[in-house]
């Protein structure tokens, strides 16, 4: 039932939202230089994109962002809904740092150029090095704040895939905190290789940020792995929990309602 949903109504205005939106972000990126207003739309397409598709998202951990202030936020990855999410309920002016291929992509690419959104070229070591610097003078420059999935892509098994050390590398070199960030329940909805969304509940939990100011490149690799194991340990933890929830049910229901029915 929730994938017949899915494939006649979620996934239908899920198409006409985008295609509503993205023309209306397309007609103000002409107008607006900052990209600001841009992102702005992109926030309502997340937020129609989640409703329309029955998806109810909880956030934990609002209080850890200051919108005022620029962040690296670095987050795990294992399904296209991870990106409406985000937008949706991040509460600061960022930007994505995202493959070079998505750019190439008709109307996708020139929104994401016009938005102001970074290129990575990753087949090509040294171009990828000098667009990281640039993404840490752009967020000097114009204080906002930049979103990196450092899996390198969506995770197929949703196992936590190793980190790469680029999003570390931009905030020490801008001087900004690392905020890592939890997607749960994502995968559920839209796993890789599925085309269909389905309804459910997910979360966003925003961990405490990490200051960045007295560290140095070199501590680059070492931040990385801490940000790793923090989330982890979160993904780790809720997978218990949702595992506990079955028993805990099991054991309620065949649990007496009275004392006069347990005699």
């Amino acid at each position: 039932m929730k994938t017949l949903r899915g494939v006649l109504m979620a996934d239908p205005a899920i198409a006409l939202a985008t295609i509503f939106f993205g023309t209306v972000s397309l007609i103000v990126s002409f107008f607006d230089g900052t990209g600001a207003i841009q992102i702005r739309v992109a926030r309502a397409w997340a937020r129609t994109l989640l409703a329309v598709s029955g998806v109810h998202a909880h956030v934990d951990g609002l209080e850890h962002v200051d919108p005022a202030r620029p962040y690296v936020f670095i987050a795990n990855h294992s399904s296209y809904m991870d990106t409406p999410l985000a937008l949706a309920h991040i509460p600061a002016q960022f930007r994505f740092l995202a493959k070079r291929g998505l750019f190439k992509i008709p109307f996708l690419g020139t929104h994401l150029s016009r938005a102001g959104h970074i290129p990575v070229p990753r087949e090509d070591p040294r171009a990828s090095v000098k667009t990281m610097q640039v993404a840490a003078e752009t967020i000097q420059r114009k204080k906002i704040s930049l979103l990196i999935f450092p899996e390198g892509g969506r995770s197929r098994d949703g196992v936590l895939r190793p980190f790469k050390e680029g999003g570390t590398y931009i905030a020490i070199r801008a001087g900004v905190s690392v905020v890592p960030l939890v997607m749960l329940g994502t995968r559920d909805l839209l796993p890789y290789g599925s085309g269909v969304v389905l309804p459910g509940s997910v979360t966003l939990r925003i961990l405490p940020p990490i200051e960045t100011s007295q560290m140095s490149l070199k501590d680059r690799g070492t931040l990385t792995t801490r940000i790793r194991e923090l989330i982890l340990n979160e993904l780790e933890s809720a997978g218990k929990s949702r595992q506990a929830e079955p028993a805990v049910k099991m054991e309620a229901s065949s649990s007496p309602s009275s004392p006069s029915r347990s005699r």
